[in-house]
């Protein structure tokens, strides 16, 4: 087929293309390679999606195949409820600290052992920064579970390591504290345990970002007088952004969950819930009050939550420069 001329003279193709013929290798590429992934995403994800949606939506025991369909009574009741309202409420402020620090935190420290060094000669990060970076990913190959059981032996009061310590420098007030035991510090003490299990982790994954720099680039900022804050702050950052985003999201989405650590250091919640998170609340209303239908339904609002979370680092990414940085490129 011949093609058509248009009036600028331009050559253009014909409108009708001639469909490949379906053999037998395309339609088993596609059973293999694209059927067959999709089976189990719906099968083993979207599923127990729809499943929960349903549960949610009635009064199951979770010990019973009777349920009652009760619409959004759960919901309703959730909203009412003021421990689950105070659990989400501390879901929201470890999103926002845990997070926050953490990232501060590991570019830091990911900053000094790759660009940190003298600020003669070669960019190079500190004097023995392998074992710094050895030191400070120890601590992510500990499963969370004996983290949390650690930490909260060193917090106990009496014979715990960190009150010892505190005496042994002459802060007797301190020779009985039960971190977890007060509301003022059970959240802060919480939040370090967290944070101390995730930023050796992060660090490794910007020290590999910032090694993928061009380390022309530091050489031209060192050589415009820049110094180490200023090249973090206005070059490194930068360039990493898109690796800052994704520990936000996957650092916020571990915050949100938290019941390991919170299991671990206070198992009821803490003094006044002030530990209590939401995927304790589910627990104990599933397991322990036999109410699944309503757990569900705190299962589903916890999804949400953190739907949006991620929806919202994205969108903030997007509006603070993110979407100007894809177009120049």
């Amino acid at each position: 087929m011949t093609p058509e001329v248009v009036p600028d003279g331009g050559p253009q193709r014909s409108a009708v293309r001639r469909r490949r013929p379906l053999t037998f290798d395309r339609i088993s590429f596609m059973v293999v390679f694209l059927g067959l992934p999709l089976a189990v995403f719906v099968i083993f994800v979207v599923s127990p999606f729809v499943q929960a949606l349903w549960y949610s939506l009635t009064d199951w025991s979770g010990f019973s195949s009777k349920m009652n369909f009760v619409g959004f009574d759960n919901y309703v009741r959730l909203f009412h409820d003021d421990i689950f309202l105070k659990a989400v409420r501390n879901n929201i402020e470890l999103a926002v600290v845990v997070p926050i620090v953490t990232i501060v935190l590991a570019l830091t420290l990911a900053t000094l052992v790759t660009i940190g060094g003298s600020g003669t000669g070669t960019v190079r990060g500190l004097r023995n920064s392998g074992f710094y970076r050895i030191v400070s990913f120890f601590p992510y190959v500990i499963p969370a579970i004996v983290i949390g059981l650690i930490w909260a032996q060193v917090f106990t009061p009496s014979t715990g390591i960190l009150d010892a310590l505190l005496s042994k420098v002459g802060l007797k007030g301190f020779a009985d504290y039960a971190w977890l035991g007060d509301a003022r510090t059970a959240m802060p003490a919480s939040m370090f345990v967290m944070i101390w299990g995730f930023v050796g982790f992060y660090m490794v994954l910007f020290i590999a970002a910032i090694r993928g720099i061009d380390p022309e680039v530091f050489e031209a900022a060192r050589i415009d007088g820049a110094g180490r804050f200023r090249t973090a702050v206005s070059l490194t950052l930068p360039l990493i952004r898109d690796n800052v985003q994704t520990a936000y999201v996957y650092l916020g989405i571990a915050a949100l969950d938290a019941f390991v650590y919170m299991q671990a250091l206070n198992p009821g919640g803490g003094p006044q819930n002030s530990t209590l998170v939401m995927p304790q609340q589910l627990f104990t209303t599933a397991f322990a009050k036999g109410q699944f239908g309503y757990s569900t339904a705190m299962g589903v609002i916890l999804a949400a939550v953190t739907m949006l979370f991620a929806l919202l680092v994205f969108t903030v990414n997007w509006l603070t420069g993110g979407r100007d940085r894809k177009v120049r490129r």
